[in-house]
């Protein structure tokens, strides 16, 4: 145990200045295979070290401590460790080591699954995300991570905060697939139908040279959302999917999520009701319910209520002779709020617009060339009725 007692010195005295640590980085990478070997050991030697100044060290100890399989007893102790050091650890020396503080993350995630505790984690790895990206436009393997937490947790709000930033950095594919069915998922969780359906877009027509499982689930759910969304959805895939997506993809898919259909049912009257607004100024809830094919006069009333406040349609209930008065977009985009969502959309393209400038131009211009070879109607074809 002397050697495992030496670095736990060189790491006290190596961790105070940028060339001490990358001094401490080398000698860490050389003993790695000596403290896998020692995993079991090394535990209590965390307690000599100060994750907030001992940042690399620690996570190498750390990462090896837990690379071997854990006992639900186990984690409960790993989970506090883990969430201390995800706290106190300093961005630039765990960059260091990038691939091992994923495999940390990755484990403290798996720790709180097996817990049943997943809400513990949510704002350590948003934590942990800030600290190993170098940019919020950077998607790193952590971002997969943290939104499942989020979905078990059902604390939808906190992952979609992260949704909302814009991504042009992406370090492996998967993580995108990843990112985008999970982030699709918790904008179902919050009825954000529209975002959901994006993100969703994204996974089915990304580049892939054959069909995987996230692919696979992702289109389930795309479907499901169109039909919410829209009542109804293309049977067929856009031209810039990959051939391996328009062959496979629909004839892999023969179940349904029943949560999403339950929905999907209910979106239908809505889309009904709607169309009622673009005929009629007024007309009865007993119209309604006969119309849309209710049950009841009170179940329309239901429905016509949660659209108004839902903002789905603009009316008034008239409770004396149940007449229900259709009315136009009150909204007359010249408010501050509007004002500024346009201003924000405005600077967003502008960015993108700057990226797109950066980038290579023998990629652009082959870009372009692929693009001329679809009409329009390739990117926006007439969505066919799907029977649930």
């Amino acid at each position: 145990m002397n050697s495992v007692e030496g670095l736990v010195t060189q790491i006290q005295g190596l961790s105070s200045t940028a060339s001490d640590v990358l001094m401490l980085q080398n000698l860490l990478k050389q003993a790695n295979d000596s403290l896998h070997a020692e995993s079991t050991r090394l535990l209590p030697f965390l307690d000599q070290l100060d994750p907030s100044k001992h940042s690399l060290g620690y996570l190498y100890f750390l990462e090896a401590c837990t690379a071997g399989p854990i006992t639900k007893e186990q984690a409960s102790s790993y989970v506090l460790i883990i969430a201390r050091f995800l706290s106190s650890c300093v961005s630039e020396q765990i960059r260091l080591a990038s691939h091992k503080f994923i495999s940390v993350c990755k484990r403290f995630k798996d720790q709180l699954v097996l817990l049943g505790e997943p809400l513990r984690g949510v704002a350590l790895m948003l934590t942990a995300i800030r600290k190993f990206q170098s940019l919020t436009e950077h998607l790193t393997a952590l971002h997969p991570e943290f939104l499942l937490l989020c979905l078990l947790a059902k604390s939808y709000k906190t992952g979609h905060s992260v949704l909302e930033e814009d991504i042009f950095e992406v370090d492996q594919p998967k993580d995108l697939f990843l990112y985008c069915y999970y982030g699709g998922m918790i904008c179902i969780g919050q009825k954000h139908f529209q975002k959901a359906l994006e993100l969703l877009h994204n996974v089915v027509t990304a580049p892939m040279f054959a069909v995987n499982a996230i692919a696979v689930e992702a289109y389930k759910k795309y479907i499901l959302v169109s039909l919410i969304l829209h009542g109804q959805f293309s049977t067929s895939l856009p031209k810039y999917s990959s051939s391996a997506a328009q062959r496979n993809l629909r004839s892999l898919c023969q179940d349904n999520n029943l949560g999403l259909v339950k929905q999907v049912v209910s979106s239908l009257y809505k889309q009904n009701i709607q169309r009622l607004t673009q005929t009629y100024l007024t007309l009865s809830l007993q119209d309604i319910a006969s119309t849309v094919q209710l049950s009841s006069v009170r179940e329309a009333e239901m429905h016509v209520l949660q659209m108004i406040q839902d903002v789905e349609i603009y009316a008034t209930i008239n409770q004396k002779d149940g007449m229900v008065r259709f009315l136009e977009d009150p909204e007359q985009y010249k408010t501050i709020e509007m004002i500024e969502r346009i201003d924000s959309s405005i600077q967003r393209l502008m960015i993108l617009s700057k990226k797109i400038t950066l980038t290579d131009p023998s990629y652009l211009s082959k870009g372009c060339r692929e693009r001329q070879k679809f009409d329009f109607d390739d990117y926006d074809s007439v969505p066919q009725r799907f029977n649930v």
